[in-house]
């Protein structure tokens, strides 16, 4: 098993040694980085600055994607994932952390008119979404994109979705940005509903890189969701896909038996299991999976 902190000097010598043409970009990152700290209040401003600079030299690689084939594939690996998980053409789903499509232009396609939610902090890159609407004829799929400040989705209404989306996105947070998400998101999700949402993981001690790449245990984020009255599960079966990050599904403890109450019932009922402290089942992680400490979210 690997617990290396991708932080640490140790590790970041030797990853230069072996890597030396890597050296360059990296300082150049840290020095951009630098500056964008000074400039900004916070980690969302932060990142939306990062977003707005990386934007600007390809929106594909803005997300990760080091390759048009790449971009192709990882939005691929993500669709499908759902879809054999029970994503139907009829369920509303909300992408958090949206981008350019890169999953969400075969969501929009699959999926009835209209249900389609798309959410990003970058209004730089909800522009590049625009332009994957035209070019791939999906603009009379009705989808709904929306720039947001923040995680706490003021925007929507309650017990909307039937599926709720996060790739890449915690693994580019500070804790305090997950549980604001954890606080808010079991409010617009139906009560049989599920979020699924990919981390970088660690068995090691957690750290972040250039305040960019964020690396978690799994026991700290499910007893985040657990204090938030939500049931968190690891899913192994992730793991044997081409993916370098780790997911974990959240859903509301008692799902089944809200799903069937009626009407005001049904509201009354969840709202009070809201306020109770879920169980959280958490089944061994394999080792950490790894990842450069250069700049990478193609993940």
């Amino acid at each position: 098993m690997h617990n290396n902190n991708r932080a640490s000097i140790v590790h970041q010598l030797g990853y230069a040694i072996r890597h030396p043409g890597r050296i360059s970009p990296h300082l150049r990152r840290l020095t951009r980085n630098a500056w964008l700290r000074l400039r900004t209040r916070g980690h969302v401003d932060y990142y939306r600055a990062v977003m707005r600079s990386d934007v600007a030299r390809g929106s594909e690689a803005a997300v990760g994607s080091k390759s048009h084939a790449r971009w192709l594939a990882m939005g691929r690996l993500q669709f499908d994932y759902l879809v054999r998980h029970g994503l139907k053409p009829d369920h509303r789903l909300l992408e958090i952390g949206c981008g350019n499509l890169r999953a969400g232009r075969l969501f929009i396609d699959y999926l009835d008119a209209g249900n389609y939610y798309g959410i990003d902090i970058s209004p730089d890159i909800l522009i590049a979404a625009q332009d994957t609407l035209s070019d791939h004829g999906l603009r009379d799929k009705l989808p709904h994109l929306m720039p947001v400040r923040d995680l706490r989705f003021a925007a929507l209404p309650d017990e909307t979705f039937d599926v709720v989306h996060a790739h890449s996105v915690f693994s580019h947070s500070p804790l305090h940005v997950i549980e604001e998400c954890f606080r808010h998101v079991g409010r617009i999700m139906k009560p049989d509903g599920w979020f699924d949402f990919t981390f970088d993981r660690t068995e090691g001690q957690e750290h972040q890189v250039l305040r960019e790449d964020f690396y978690y245990r799994t026991a700290t984020l499910t007893a985040l969701a657990e204090k938030h009255g939500l049931r968190a599960v690891f899913m192994d079966d992730w793991e044997k896909l081409p993916s370098k990050q780790s997911k974990i599904r959240i859903t509301l403890p008692g799902a089944e038996r809200l799903a069937d109450d009626p009407g005001q019932e049904r509201q009354e009922r969840r709202r009070r299991a809201a306020g109770q402290a879920g169980h959280v089942e958490h089944r061994d992680a394999p080792a950490e999976r790894h990842r450069a400490v250069t700049h990478d979210r193609d993940l």
